[in-house]
């Protein structure tokens, strides 16, 4: 069995207006409201909205609830408080005695991040990677170097000692940028190739034939929601469809995919802030009516170990 999780930052069941949710009035994967019904979605996929909250007061943070996917842990519930941007040191300690990355390489499974980064940026955060005989994209002040921060994804990778991917394996066709097209890295200077959505899940699946668990993640999204900015919005989801429909798609008959945000927040362009709202969770594969007990994000990790047998 292989299972894939594509991860979209920020992106929660928000309501049917589309003066404010730029997932409404479209046919996205991820178009399901609190007042509508969502889109059909293709080869019998299913939509199970869970909670973001944990019962924690405030709103919902990326370094925190993304800490719960990747661990399988109520994260928020477990330090008592939602975590903005990059883990803090119990969310980092949470990472690396939970990471589901290290259960399954300890379970004997195998797994990869198909994101590909700047060597600078993984040489500083000093993160295991693939081999480059490329140079560094770019050097590092020494106050840049003092802010740089890794994300929960990177840290559970590195936690399960799994290499992550290099701009060098996007370029050969083992890796992809996290805008999808490699459009947004190159204009920061990088240089990434430029493919379609299609291309990517190309990609995706090229890679992930060859292990038991892949990961991508997506995260334009949640920094149009902060913006406020209706195009960019657009433009994310747009693509981010593209690619998520491509992948299905192409998906082999034994592999299961799952689709998942970590919070709300473009689906409600009236604020600037992450909201509570449920967030969707996708599901496209092999029947699986284990999914009725998803209740909170931190199922989505929970899920993976259960069908890879690393509980």
């Amino acid at each position: 069995m292989r299972v894939a999780v594509l991860f979209i930052d920020g992106v929660g069941i928000g309501r049917n207006l589309p003066e404010e949710n730029p997932l409404a009035g479209r046919d996205y994967l991820l178009s399901h409201f609190q007042d509508a019904p969502g889109c059909p979605l293709p080869q019998g996929g299913r939509c199970i909205p869970v909670d973001p909250t944990f019962g924690v007061a405030g709103r919902p943070q990326s370094a925190s609830n993304q800490t719960a996917i990747l661990t399988g842990q109520p994260a928020p519930s477990l330090i008592g408080r939602h975590v903005l941007g990059y883990p803090d040191a119990p969310l980092r300690e949470l990472l690396s005695r939970h990471s589901i990355i290290k259960r399954l390489v300890t379970a004997g499974r195998s797994a990869t991040f198909t994101n590909s980064y700047p060597l600078a940026y993984l040489d500083a955060l000093k993160l295991p990677r693939h081999p480059s005989t490329a140079a560094p994209e770019f050097t590092l002040s020494p106050a840049s170097h003092r802010r740089l921060r890794a994300s929960a994804s990177t840290l559970a990778f590195a936690a399960g000692s799994v290499p992550l991917r290099t701009l060098e394996d996007a370029r050969s066709g083992r890796g992809i940028t996290p805008d999808i097209t490699g459009e947004h890295a190159r204009a920061l200077g990088l240089e990434a190739p430029l493919r379609t959505p299609a291309e990517a899940a190309e990609v995706f699946w090229r890679v992930a034939g060859e292990v038991d668990f892949t990961f991508f993640e997506h995260y334009l999204a949640d920094e149009a929601g902060h913006a406020q900015d209706f195009a960019a919005a657009r433009k994310a989801l747009d693509t981010f469809d593209a690619f998520a429909r491509a992948l299905v798609e192409a998906r082999p008959s034994e592999a299961r995919v799952l689709v998942c945000s970590d919070h709300g927040n473009v689906e409600d362009l009236s604020t600037r802030s992450h909201t509570r709202n449920l967030v969707p969770v996708l599901y496209f594969g092999p029947p699986a009516p284990e999914l009725e007990t998803l209740t909170t994000v931190a199922d989505v990790g929970r899920t993976v170990l259960r069908w890879l047998n690393a509980e």
